[in-house]
């Protein structure tokens, strides 16, 4: 969405349109749309001429921000939950750091690209 979206950034979106070009439910892109309207990612208005754009131009958005903010919330592993999850072996694991450290580096390396980079063909 964010890549057809980034080859007209000036343009909005429908989410019917979107949900049609890429056969994807329109209640789950919809629910995503909001998520990225409250991370500021895009701008929505309502009305015939409605829909969603970006909020800025695809040279600023990096790939390793959109994907923290739609990943909110869900741990890599569950021992990477914020409650911890039930693990037995927390106190003792070795893995627990590694696997936080590998998160953070695969976030890292996503911003290395911005969305202009991934745009859709127009």
């Amino acid at each position: 969405m964010l890549m057809r979206m980034a080859s007209a950034p000036d343009q909005y979106f429908s989410t019917a349109d979107l949900a049609v070009e890429f056969n994807l439910s329109r209640n789950h892109l919809t629910k995503i749309m909001q998520q990225l309207s409250r991370g500021g990612i895009v701008e929505t208005r309502r009305g015939g001429s409605g829909g969603a754009k970006l909020s800025q131009a695809p040279e600023g958005i990096r790939l390793g921000d959109v994907v923290r903010l739609l990943e909110q919330g869900q741990a890599l592993v569950e021992c990477l939950a914020p409650d911890g999850g039930d693990c037995t072996i927390d106190n003792c694991c070795r893995l627990k750091a590694r696997l936080r450290r590998a998160e953070m580096r695969f976030i890292e390396d996503l911003n290395l690209t911005s969305l202009a980079e991934i745009a859709l063909p127009k």
